[in-house]
């Protein structure tokens, strides 16, 4: 046995400061108390004498391998204007032989100077030949040039799929923007013509930056192949294949059609290595707010026709969800807009009528809710996964989305916690930066956007920590016997205000006992 001794200024946890050290043995947390009570000979120690132990930060909802793509390739979330976005794409096309496919990540209508989305038209000028596919943000909505929708069999013929539209001009032609699951017709049509490749060292040198932030775990949302991103192909195996390597532990929610596919990845995880676990099935309900695509009990204050999509097919969702419970996983599906999240409810009341935990349900992102769902999520148990980033980067457009009226209900995090609804905290990375402590700090504040539904500070922390734990089925946190999984910080993450929190630093980060190795020059996407 090895024993070593972690000293620091303070151990602080959500439940507040236990002491300043913690005693490791083989990987594992044996205590957490006072230095001067823990040492012993023979025992080697590792100081950090200004620094704040916390538990390893957790993620709930992460997308590892599409972050990896963005640390690697193209993202257009900073583009000033049309011009500014297609300068970059000129810059990242001359790199690619010609004809192959341009995919960029991050499209961001809302903080171009034209406030709306390109279309073909828009594309086809500099790109007549080479196919080229932007995806929003959002992963929800996608812009497809003639070149891209050809290669796809894209016409004006081509009905809108179920859970998805395709937007059209006056003379019924697709303009290009695609919608939800109309996404997946262009995108996997363009998967193997020849663009570039997300190396395994790429997906590694992506999660190393990544324990350079706090992370210590992640909920990793991983598609099969067919799904939004479905130019990234297999992400499930190009996680498995550096599943031993990985610095960082990745409990994989798997989005499957079937349950036959479910169960291949299920046992391909499974197998994986010590750091990479299947945890279950990943569903959609609807889209994104910013998008217009968020299925809405209400139309949106700026378009009043329009309630969003509904992707969720109750019978498929329930055979699917009994499949993953089946296998002891966990079943997550996604719903922003309140009719959504109702619907999700809906399926899940019938799945814990049947005997199912309601640990083992979780409604990932719950971004608007009216009263009667917080409500039945209250009854339920089900566990609400959210993303407090996702409002500092909203400020300025989700008032116009819902109106003055309904504003209050978005992100209502206090008054769920007060409901004493489970909550988990992540970031959608990479919809969001993969920063932890950024979040921490939005949930506090909101970035001034309805403050009276910011967490207290000690609940933030949990946010990150203890709470997202239990979503992703770990021990709690610095707990003896549970793995020692920690983070030095530069401060306390309570008695810090939010800005001071944004500007926090990671010390170090721990893993299973040992101090991961973060690159000086590793890369951590925005930086």
């Amino acid at each position: 046995m090895t024993d070593r001794l972690v000293v620091a200024s303070a151990v602080r946890t959500a439940a507040g400061v236990l002491g300043d050290a913690v005693l490791l043995r083989d990987g594992m947390l044996v205590e957490v108390g006072s230095a001067a009570e823990l040492r012993a000979p023979g025992v080697r120690e590792e100081a950090y004498p200004d620094g704040v132990v916390v538990p390893g930060l957790r993620d709930a909802h992460f997308h590892p391998v599409n972050y990896a793509a963005a640390v690697a390739g193209v993202t257009l979330k900073d583009a000033a204007d049309l011009g500014d976005l297609v300068d970059r794409l000129r810059a990242a096309a001359a790199a690619l032989p010609p004809g192959a496919p341009l995919t960029a990540m991050r499209l961001d209508d809302e903080s171009l100077a034209e406030r709306r989305l390109p279309t073909r038209a828009d594309l086809d000028a500099p790109f007549p030949d080479r196919p080229v596919l932007l995806h929003r943000y959002c992963g929800h909505v996608a812009v497809a040039n003639t070149a891209a929708l050809a290669a796809a069999g894209v016409s004006p013929a081509t009905a809108d799929p179920d859970g998805g539209s395709l937007d059209r001009d006056d003379t019924g032609r697709p303009t290009g923007v695609l919608r939800e699951t109309a996404v997946n017709l262009v995108a996997g049509a363009l998967a193997g013509l020849g663009g570039p490749a997300l190396t395994p060292e790429g997906v590694l040198r992506a999660m190393r930056g990544l324990a350079g932030l706090g992370l210590t775990s992640i909920g990793g949302i991983v598609g099969c192949g067919g799904d939004g991103w479905a130019d990234l192909g297999d992400q499930a195996a190009a996680l498995a294949e550096v599943a031993g390597d990985l610095p960082i532990k990745v409990g994989a929610f798997v989005i499957a059609a079937t349950p036959a596919e479910l169960e291949r990845q299920a046992e391909r995880l499974r197998d994986a290595g010590p750091r990479l676990r299947f945890l279950g099935l990943k569903a959609f309900a609807d889209g994104s707010l910013g998008g217009h695509t968020a299925y809405m009990w209400e139309p949106f204050a700026d378009r009043p026709g329009e309630t969003g999509l509904l992707r969720l097919d109750p019978e498929w969702a329930h055979g699917m969800a009994s499949a993953a419970l089946d296998m002891d996983g966990m079943v997550a599906i996604h719903a922003i807009g309140d009719r959504a999240n109702a619907e999700v409810l809906e399926v899940f009341e019938d799945l814990l009528d049947a005997g199912a935990e309601p640990a083992a349900l979780r409604i990932e992102h719950a971004s608007v809710l009216r009263e009667a769902e917080i409500a039945r999520f209250a009854r339920s148990g089900v566990t609400a996964s959210v993303q407090p980033a996702f409002i500092a980067s909203e400020t300025e457009w989700l008032p116009k989305r819902l109106g003055s009226r309904r504003l209050p209900s978005a992100y209502p995090f206090r008054t769920l916690h007060s409901a004493g609804v489970p909550l988990a905290g992540g970031s959608d990375c990479p919809v969001e930066p993969p920063h932890p402590l950024w979040g921490m700090a939005v949930a506090r504040d909101r970035a001034g956007m309805v403050p009276d539904e910011g967490l207290a500070a000690a609940d933030a922390l949990a946010l990150f920590t203890d709470w997202a734990a239990a979503a992703l089925r770990e021990p709690a946190p610095l707990a003896p016997g549970s793995p020692a999984d920690f983070v030095v910080l530069d401060r306390d993450p309570v008695t810090a205000s939010p800005d001071e929190l944004r500007r926090a630093t990671v010390l170090a980060t721990w893993v299973d006992g040992q101090e991961v190795d973060v690159p000086d020059d590793h890369e951590v996407w925005p930086g």
